[in-house]
C-alpha cells in the first residue's frame, strides 16, 4: 500500500473512532506511519484528506449494498440481504457517523459524500421496492419512496441505538420490526 493509500486508510479508520475534530494530522501520520511532508505532498491539509476518506467510506459502503440490491431473488429477499448484512453495529455507520459531527455538517464540501450516499441508498431501495411492486410481489398501495426512507432510518437509528446502549440488540430488533413491517406488505 502506497502511503497515500495509507493516509486515506487511517483517515478512514480515525474518522469512525473519533470524529472530524478528534482526528489530528499527527494521529492519521502516525497511524499511516507517514511524515508530515508526505501528508502535505499528497493532500492539500486536513480537510482534502478527510473528504478523500469520506469519500472513500461512501463508496464502499455503495458498492457493497448495490451487490446485495442487485442480487438475484425478490424485493424483500434483496433487502433482507442489505437489513441482515453482517456490520460492526456498535462501530456504527462509518458514513452516518458522521451525519452527527458538528464540523462536517457545517461545511458543504465535508457533507456533500453525506448527502450524496444517503439520496443515493434511499433511490436505492425505492427501485428495488418499485420492482417489487411491479412484479406483484408487495402490496399495489405501498409507496416505494416513503418505504425506502422509512429502511433507511431503521438502519441508521438502530445504529443510534445500539452505541447508546452498548448493545447489538437494539439494531437486530430495529431491523426485525422493518423486516415484520415490510412481509406484512407482500403479496401470497
Amino acid at each position: 500500500m502506497d502511503t497515500r493509500e495509507r493516509l486515506i486508510r487511517s483517515t478512514q479508520e480515525l474518522l469512525r473512532e473519533r470524529g472530524y475534530v478528534g482526528t489530528s494530522p499527527k494521529a492519521i501520520q502516525q497511524r499511516a506511519e507517514a511524515g508530515q511532508g508526505s501528508m502535505y505532498h499528497h493532500f492539500r491539509g486536513k480537510p482534502d484528506l478527510a473528504l478523500a476518506a469520506i469519500r472513500r467510506n461512501a463508496e464502499e459502503i455503495r458498492a457493497r449494498v448495490d451487490e446485495q440490491l442487485s442480487a438475484p431473488g425478490t424485493a424483500v429477499e434483496r433487502i433482507t440481504a442489505y437489513l441482515r448484512q453482517e456490520r460492526d453495529v456498535l462501530g456504527g455507520c462509518r458514513v452516518g457517523r458522521l451525519a452527527q459531527d458538528p464540523v462536517v455538517i457545517a461545511e458543504p464540501g465535508l457533507r456533500e459524500p453525506l448527502d450524496e450516499t444517503f439520496d443515493w441508498l434511499r433511490r436505492r431501495l425505492a427501485e428495488v421496492l418499485a420492482e417489487g411492486k411491479e412484479r406483484g410481489e408487495l402490496a399495489p398501495d405501498l409507496d416505494p419512496v416513503d418505504t425506502a426512507a422509512a429502511l433507511a432510518a431503521v438502519v441508521q437509528g438502530g445504529y443510534v441505538l445500539a452505541r447508546a446502549a452498548g448493545s447489538a440488540e437494539p439494531f437486530h430488533r430495529a431491523v426485525n420490526g422493518a423486516l415484520d413491517l415490510l412481509t406484512a406488505r407482500t403479496r401470497a
